[in-house]
Order: structure tokens, then C-alpha cells, then sequence
């Protein structure tokens, strides 16, 4: 029986069983650092639940030259993670190089109308050396049509990209249009050949913003999938995922770590159940940082601004990542939680170039318009607008908490001595003076409190307590409002 994985039959196998065990027969198993496109599947899903759909799909040619027997270079089919139903594709670059034909897009958008239709979350994983060039234009259709499926996906059902290889030109763009991208090392995600451009590598990407996570091996990708879908809604009808606390949710806070180091990650992991935090995108724009972690056993989003990186300082790419984020829990119901210890905008000529405003208006435009509820925390400090962009109540939070530590104003104490006081600088009176007593009588917490811009001022030991409650407060909100038929008149 002529082997047909590699393009070159003619003839089909003649029954089902021959045909099924021609593919799996010729699969070449991996390297233990990458698996093939099987492997993959097996090995994102629970054990022994991986079911295959459309197996038998070849690609149909028009000539008589190229053979009418390869199978697709796609693998698709479902699953459960961690009991829960997936879709998931893989591209087989053992088969025809796993490129791109229309029978590709006819087994993805199979694959999709199920996902949507049973409200499930879908993971692709990319690895393929582009079009099918014998299918010509045919190909190009199909590109268009698996991005109108992801597309018409979005915001509906979570999407998770793996590259496991390479994903280039019209793949990359597909890919780029996941909720997240797990890249591995020695992946390419890049819309022009990497040899060309001399780009997109996975460090590229990672540094762009396009990508999520960067791990090692196919299977460390696979696995950070899992985690992924283990703290994601199958749907956005579903609401936030509940789980085991694993902790106490009266446990008092300690946040000694956190004020010596102003790092993010220190606040959050004290919060957190258990010290549950999950950074997304950690590698990009690390002066904000964004994730999930778990709030008494309530999944909630985190967007934090980290003030032991270049100050916490909101740079355009920072200001991207975290309304890109924050979209994408509006979409499906998620909590935010807005932590804010920053020194406000960035000061660069490069940053206005990008151009700036436009990320921060994206940024001001999520939180304005988000529907979820919003908790914010101001944790240290919260100088100039970055104050009203990340979380206000006038722009939308549903309640702001400060530690009594905290420092809001309009800048800086530095900022302001030099712009307001400097002519009181003298041999008597320092600069460093001057600065002090500004953060103490100016930049008091107690102000923004008596104006109503804090909901409440929060000791330390108790912090733990009041986020718990206020999201649990706030649990409701995504819901629809109750309709009346009148009100209740006092007679």
C-alpha cells in the first residue's frame, strides 16, 4: 500500500480502517521537545478523551498531476479539560507541510460552528509552511475564511492560540486574533519569512505584546493552555469561574514585602488565595502588569501598575496590553480588580511618536465602557491623570479603595516643588524638605476621601477582607438589570 503523508499516492486506501491506519502508522512521534500534531492533542486534553472529527478529509485537486489522496494537514477535534468540554485544531506539518487549502477551512469552520453552537472555548495549535500553492486562489479563500470564523468567535467563546512552530504571513495574522498566544522558543510568529525580515521570533513577539506567554517545549505550551482554560468561562453566558479557595478568607494581610519592594507581584500574590496570581504577558511592558488571580475562590481579573519597574510609569505599550486585557474580561463577565502604585504617564519623546494618546484613549475608552465589575485599589502612589484613567470612579469604577499609605495629586512632590516652590529653595530650606512636607499636607489620602473619589480607607492587616467583599457585592452587576412594570405609587 503506497504511503500518501507525504503527497505522492494516487490512489485512496479502500476502506476506513486502511485509511486510518496509513496516517497513524506514518506519523513520526517527537523529539520529546516537540510533539507532533496528535501528540499535541493527546497531551492537551484529559487522558483518553480526545475524540478526532473529520479524519477523513482529503484535498480536492483540479489536476491530474497532483494527486487526489493527501489527507488534510489539519487535525481537528474535542476533548475535556479538566472535565470540560474544548475544540481544538492542530496543524500537522508531517502532513503536505500542514499547508493551507480549503479543505483546511472546511474542517476549522466545522470545528468552529460546533464550538460556538455548544458554547465551548476553542485552542489552535500552528504549525504549517503557508498555502497550498497548488490549490492557487483557493487557498488564499480558505486564510479568509478561518479568520471570518475566529472573528465571528470573538467575544463569544475564549480562543487560545499555541504556536508550536511556525505560523507566518496570513497564520500569523489568524493567530494574532486569539483572546491569547502561548509561543514556544523556537516558534515564529511573523507576517513576512524570518529570514527576511530577520524578525518574529518568539522573543519578538513576546516584546510586541502579541504574545501571552513564552515557554520551552510543546508541552510546557500545552500545559499553560490547560491552566489558561482552568480560570476562563466556557462562554460569555457563563459568568466567572468559581473554585476552591484553598484559603482563609479572613486572613489578615501582610504587606511588608510589598512596601519595601513596590512590586506588583508582591501586593498580589498577599491578596491572592493561596498566593494565586497568573501574569499574562509578563515580558511585555512589565511597568503594568496583568492576570488573573483568585479572590476567595472568585476568578477576577488584575490590572496592576508595577512601581518598582520605571516607576509603574503607564508607557504606550503598557496602556495596550492592559485594555486589550481588559476587554477581553468584559467580554466575558470577569471582576477587575485595578491595583494603582504609579508615578503616572511616561515622559518620552519616542512614546509620543507611537502615537501615545491614542494607546492611553484606548485604555480610558475600556474602562469607560466596561460593563463587569470594577474594583479599584490605590496601593501607593497615584500622580497626575494616570489616577483618573486607571480606574477612577469618574471613569467608571464601581468602588476605590486606598491604603491609608496612599498618595494622590496631580504630581509628583518633585514635580511640584520644582514647578511651585522652587524659589523657596535655600541654603535653610532644602529641595528634599520642600518635597516631604508636599507628600504629607498635599498629597494626603484624606483628600481625595473627602471629596468622594475614595470609597473608603483600608488598613493593611484587613485589605484581604475588603476585596473579597467587594467583589462579592458587586457579584450581580453583569447581570441584566431587572425590568418593572411600574413603581410602586405611595398611596
Amino acid at each position: 500500500m503506497e504511503k500518501i503523508l507525504n503527497g505522492t499516492a494516487s490512489v485512496l486506501p479502500k476502506t476506513a480502517a486502511e485509511f486510518r491506519d496509513l496516517i497513524t502508522r506514518d506519523e513520526k512521534p517527537g523529539d520529546g521537545k516537540k510533539l507532533n500534531a496528535r501528540e499535541r492533542l493527546t497531551a492537551l486534553f484529559d487522558d483518553g478523551t480526545f475524540t478526532e472529527i473529520g479524519a477523513f478529509t482529503v484535498r480536492r485537486r483540479d489536476s491530474e498531476e497532483a494527486p487526489a489522496s493527501d489527507p488534510e494537514g489539519v487535525l481537528t477535534g474535542y476533548g475535556s479539560v479538566d472535565g470540560c468540554l474544548v475544540y481544538a485544531f492542530a496543524q500537522d506539518l508531517q502532513r503536505t507541510k500542514g499547508a493551507v487549502s480549503d479543505a483546511t477551512a472546511d474542517k476549522i469552520e466545522r470545528l468552529y460552528r460546533l464550538a460556538v453552537g455548544n458554547g465551548c472555548p476553542v485552542v489552535g495549535c500552528f504549525d504549517s509552511a503557508g498555502a497550498d500553492l497548488v490549490s492557487g486562489v483557493r487557498a488564499l479563500a480558505a486564510y479568509g475564511r478561518i479568520m471570518k470564523a475566529v472573528g465571528a468567535a470573538s467575544g463569544i467563546v475564549p480562543q487560545i492560540a499555541v504556536v508550536n512552530g511556525i505560523a507566518q504571513g496570513a497564520s500569523a495574522v489568524i493567530a494574532a486574533m486569539f483572546d491569547f498566544v502561548i509561543v514556544t522558543e523556537d516558534s515564529t510568529l511573523s507576517v513576512n519569512p524570518a529570514f527576511v525580515v530577520g524578525g518574529g521570533k518568539a522573543a519578538d513577539s513576546v516584546e510586541a505584546g502579541v504574545a501571552s506567554f513564552r515557554e520551552k517545549t510543546d508541552a510546557d505550551a500545552l500545559k499553560r493552555a490547560r491552566d489558561l482554560l482552568g480560570l476562563l468561562p466556557s462562554n460569555n453566558e457563563e459568568g466567572t469561574v468559581e473554585r476552591e479557595a484553598g484559603d482563609d478568607p479572613d486572613r489578615q494581610t501582610d504587606l511588608s514585602a510589598y512596601k519595601a519592594s513596590h512590586a506588583a507581584a508582591d501586593l498580589l500574590r498577599e491578596i491572592g488565595d493561596a498566593g494565586s496570581f497568573l501574569s499574562v504577558g509578563a515580558d511585555t511592558a512589565p511597568s503594568v502588569l496583568t492576570g488573573f488571580l483568585t479572590l476567595d475562590g472568585t476568578v477576577c481579573g488584575v490590572v496592576a501598575t508595577d512601581r518598582s519597574v520605571n516607576g509603574g510609569k503607564l508607557t504606550s505599550l503598557a496602556a495596550r496590553k492592559a485594555a486589550k486585557f481588559l476587554s477581553f474580561c468584559d467580554c466575558f463577565s470577569i471582576p477587575v480588580l485595578t491595583a494603582v502604585d504609579s508615578e503616572g504617564f511616561s515622559i518620552s519623546g519616542e512614546e509620543e511618536k507611537n502615537p501615545y494618546c491614542s494607546e492611553i484613549a484606548k485604555l480610558a475608552g475600556a474602562y469607560a465602557s466596561a460593563k463587569i465589575p470594577l474594583v479599584t485599589l490605590v496601593s501607593g502612589a497615584a500622580y497626575g491623570s494616570v489616577f483618573s484613567v486607571l480606574g477612577s470612579k469618574s471613569i467608571g469604577a464601581d468602588l476605590v479603595l486606598a491604603l491609608d499609605s496612599a498618595k494622590i495629586g496631580c504630581m509628583s512632590p518633585a514635580s511640584a516643588v520644582a514647578l511651585l516652590e522652587n524659589d523657596k529653595v535655600s541654603g535653610k530650606v532644602s529641595r528634599e524638605s520642600l518635597e516631604a512636607e508636599w507628600e504629607t499636607e498635599k498629597l494626603n489620602v484624606l483628600h481625595a476621601a473627602r471629596a468622594g473619589e475614595i470609597d473608603d480607607i483600608v488598613e493593611e492587616a484587613e485589605l484581604r477582607q475588603r476585596l473579597i467583599s467587594a467583589v462579592l457585592m458587586l457579584s450581580g452587576k453583569a447581570s441584566a438589570a431587572p425590568k418593572r412594570r411600574h413603581a410602586n405609587m405611595p398611596l
